[in-house]
This record gives C-alpha cells, structure tokens and sequence, in this order.
C-alpha cells in the first residue's frame, strides 16, 4: 500500500489555504502598567496618572526623578495616562501605556532597559506649573521593554515631591533673605470673582517695598505692578521681588514699590489678569478691589501717572492688555517678548486665514513652534499632543482658551482648534478677535482710546524670539504706525526669549532700563545716573 501520494495532495492543498489566508499580526507587547498605592493611605485618590518613561543610561542612572524634557519639545521621554477616580479596595489601578501616550504608545519603544517613574496629579496643574506640593510620585524603577506581563510601579507618599521650579542660587537665597522686610504677602479675597465662580476666590501677590520706605512719610512711591511668564506663581515670584529689591538696594534701579501677582490659576493654567466668561473678572477685579486696597494699606503713588505695568511673556501680554483695556488707570506698559498680540501672527500662524490650520502651512509642513539659534526645536503639533496627554486643562495653549474663548454648550471653553487635525475653528477665532487680538481693539476704537493710551505702549522682544513672538510685535507696530499712535518698539538683534534682559556681563540689564523709563513719566527731570565707572585694576607687583 502506497499512502504517500494522498498525504502529498492533502500538505499541498493546506499550503495553499494558508497562502491565501490574511497574514496574522504579530501580538503586541504587553503595555499595561499597575500603579499601587498603599494600603493604609487616606488622602485623595483620584486625578492624573502619569507614567514616564526613560532609555536606562550611565548618565540618568543616579536620577531621583523622570520628566519630559523643557517644553515638552524632546522625545527621549515618552509619558502616558490616565485619568483615575481612585484606586479602589485593592489600591491599585491599570494605565495602559498604548492609549494616551507621547510620541507613541509605549509598544513602539525599542527593546531596552528603561527607567520609569509614575506620578499621580492631584491637583489637575501638571500642565501649568509641572509636578509639585499635592503631587504623588513613585520611586525611579527599571523596566525591560518589551515586557512580558504587566509591572508594578508603587507609589510613595513618603517621597517628597521635586518640584520643577528652578532651585534658587546661593546668591538669590542672599538676595531674598535680604528683601524679606520689605516683602509682604498679599491674599486678597475678591468679591467679584467669589460671586462669578461660587466660592471665596483670592487672589495672590507679593508687595515689595523700596529700601527708603516709610510708612508713616508723607511720600509716595511709583507702583510697579508686574505679572510674571506662564508657569509662574506666588512662590516663584520671590525671586524676582529680590533681584528688584537687590537693584534698589544698589542704587541701580531708582525707589519704587512693586506689586508681584500671581496670575496661575488652579486647574485652568493663567489668568492673565483679563475679563474672561470662564476664569472671571480679572481685570476688574485688580483695577477695581485689589489696587484701591493696596493703595490704602501702602504709600502708593495713587495716579495713572505713578502706576505702571510689566511683564515677560504671557505676563506681556496681560500687562499689554491691561495696558489698553484699563488705559485710563495705568500711566504706561513695557511688556517683554509678549505672547501675540495680533492673531494674524499666532506664533506663526494666521489664524484668520482661510481654512487656517494650527498644525501645517497651505503647503502641508508643520508649523515650529520653538526655535533655538535658527533651528526648529519642536512643531506646534507635538507641543499640543504632549500638552493633551499631561492634562486636560492648564497647558500653555488650553490656557489660551480659557482666557480667550466663548463658553460651550457643555460649560468649558472652545476649543480654538482641533487636537487631532489642527483645523482652526473661525467662529471661535472671531470671538478671539473681538476681545482680546490687542491690534485689532487698537485698530478699531483708537479714536476713543488715543487720549488715555497714546505713548503709553513699550514693547522690547527679541529678533531671534524662541517661540517667534517677534512676528506678532512687528505687525502690532505697523498697525500702530498707521494709526498715528506714539509707541516704543525696541527689537533687540539676535536675542531670544530666555536672553532678552542680558546685556554685556549685566544679565537684567533690561529690567533696569524698564524701571529707570517708568521713573521718568513719574517724577519727570529725574535723570538716570552714570554708571559707576569700572575699578582701576590692581597694579602688577614689582618683580
């Protein structure tokens, strides 16, 4: 009996099927996390769980903690998460690394070591101010990628939080313990914005006072009131209040009182001290209740002509706006590198045109949002995606739209553009325009604004601005120009927005020059004195 003929048929058919069958996909790697946290923990539970993720080095190997890289613009850290209402009676929750990630789901990581670290937001301000107090972190681990079944990182709410705020030099800790004096908290309940949001609302500030001052003198002093950039906050502001006291100190910078707010807002990111029908009135509220508080507790210069407004950044922008919205209370504002100030150049971008996208030119390139010595650093695309996986509220562009945008039908801001496709939104755009593009109020209610706003306006950026905010200043200028209005428009060549205030070995050279400016429309005749002249260098020793 010959049986191998049959046996020939039946192998040649089956390779045949199985030519014809679909390719079946490789499986996935395994991409589940489990986050625990232990078992006899009593404080909130819920919030954003963010697990990040490193190649293991020799050079991050001693590193405490794990966090996307400046800007969100590098991808050598991926992040994923995950919002959670708790933990649950086995305290412990699964993220799953594919789902909501930058770059990429975490399967596209190559094989390797890596180190990960995972981080419960409590607070929902990840996205404005990074990890901090209220925060929960896990130690550093590492995990070989591909995993084979899920791993377990814990949570410690032993470890304390490394906050991402820069720590303070020694001469900085010097500089603020010598201010201290004169630096005064300010927590200041407000009524307007209690009654908009249904809870006490209070707004923070530092209240710096000059070397000379007395309070029981019958002098006043200039007032300053300065709004830092985004990520700023009340504790951050202690810095800056010492760098200005350590100029007056000096005889660098001339006596005025300086008020530091505090324009970070819980969950939403910045205020920006602007009326806006979702964070609230602002800007009544600083004009309005804080100040005339202050100018009663202080020996504040109490006219338009003795107080003023600067910022950097974001801060430039809402001193700009305070500056044009409240002209008539404020005698002059020297915005730095503000955010744009007319939307047909939004960080590059022509919100106005035609079928706009925020992510690509008509010609389909990414859009840069960050540049450094002339090259791109990161698209404006990967900044919104890494923006969306970090939080849903409190990054730099939702930020944005909290403070610019109508209110939705379900109760939050609209969204200016799309997430996913970038596609602008117009009718949102033009409610942007009516309401806070400075150029475009400027342009249409100068005649009405000329009497109060005419000279007050300084602005000073960078030509090499790191997030192009020079475009933005060139095209405020012009219309300015056309409209007839006295301004200031310094570009300072090749500077960016990080070194815009240095000038030789004087990194603040600018915030003198500012304050030294405001001086002058106050107390007018008063000139800056000559630079102390440099020491004689030591003669060389006699051989």
């Amino acid at each position: 009996m010959h049986h191998t003929p049959r046996r020939s048929s039946v192998t040649l058919a089956l390779l045949a099927v199985l030519a014809a069958a679909p390719a079946v996909a490789a499986p996935l790697p395994e991409t589940r996390i489990a986050v625990t946290l232990p078992a006899g923990f009593t404080g909130a539970t819920s919030g954003r769980l963010l697990v990040f993720a490193e190649p293991a080095t020799p050079q991050n190997a001693d590193a405490k903690s794990i966090d996307t890289a400046e800007f969100g613009s590098s991808e050598a850290v991926s992040v994923a998460a995950r919002d959670v209402a708790g933990f649950g009676p086995a305290h412990h929750v699964l993220i799953d690394t594919q789902e909501t990630a930058y770059p990429a789901g975490f399967a596209a990581l190559p094989a390797g070591d890596y180190r990960v670290q995972a981080v419960l937001d409590r607070n929902g301000d990840y996205g404005y101010g990074g990890r901090g107090a209220g925060d929960i972190v896990s130690p550093v681990t590492t995990i070989h990628w591909p995993m084979t079944a899920p791993a377990t990182i814990a949570l410690d709410p032993a470890i304390p939080v490394a906050a991402t705020e820069r720590p303070i030099s020694a001469e900085g800790q010097a500089l603020i313990a010598a201010a201290k004096p004169h630096l005064h908290p300010v927590d200041f309940v407000s009524p307007s914005l209690s009654a908009f949001w249904g809870r006490p609302i209070t707004i923070h500030a530092w209240v710096l006072t000059p070397p000379d001052y007395d309070p029981a003198a019958r002098t006043t002093w200039p007032t300053v009131y300065e709004v830092g950039g985004f990520g700023s906050s009340q504790k951050a502001n202690v810095g800056m209040a010492a760098h200005y006291w350590g100029f007056e100190a000096d005889k660098s910078a001339p006596p005025m009182i300086y008020v530091l707010l505090d324009h970070s807002s819980l969950g939403t990111g910045t205020t920006e001290f602007a009326d806006s029908v979702n964070n609230g009135p602002w800007g009544h509220a600083l004009t309005t209740e804080l100040m005339p508080m202050l100018e009663t507790q202080y020996r504040m210069d109490a006219r338009p002509s003795g107080r003023f407004l600067t910022g950097h950044s974001s801060g430039g922008w809402a001193t700009l706006w305070l500056q044009v919205a409240y002209s008539k209370v404020f005698g002059g504002s020297w915005p730095t590198s503000p955010d744009p100030s007319d939307f047909h150049d939004f960080t590059g971008v022509d919100l106005y045109a035609p079928g706009a996208n925020f992510y690509h030119d008509a010609a389909g390139h990414p859009n840069p949002l960050i540049r450094d010595k002339g090259k791109v650093v990161a698209s404006i695309e990967s900044f919104a995606r890494i923006e969306t996986v970090l939080g849903h509220d409190g990054g730099q562009f939702r930020s944005f739209e909290w403070v610019f945008s109508p209110r939705g039908p379900d109760g939050s801001p609209m969204p200016m553009f799309d997430r996913v496709t970038g596609a602008v939104d117009p009718a949102v755009v033009g409610y942007w325009r009516d309401h806070y593009d400075v150029a475009h109020l400027l342009a249409a209610h100068w005649p009405a604004l000329r009497p109060d706003l005419d000279g007050k306006i300084h602005l000073t950026v960078g030509t090499a601005d790191t997030f192009y905010l020079d475009g933005a200043a060139h095209r405020l200028d012009a219309v300015m120009q056309r409209l007839g209005a006295h301004a200031q428009f310094s570009y300072l060549p090749g500077k960016t927005h990080f070194d815009l205030y240095a000038r030789g070995d004087d990194k603040l050279a600018l915030m003198k020059d500012i304050a030294w400016a405001m001086y002058a429309v106050a107390r007018p005749g008063t000139k800056r004195p000559a630079p102390a002249p440099a020491p004689a260098p030591s003669p060389a020793p006699k051989p």
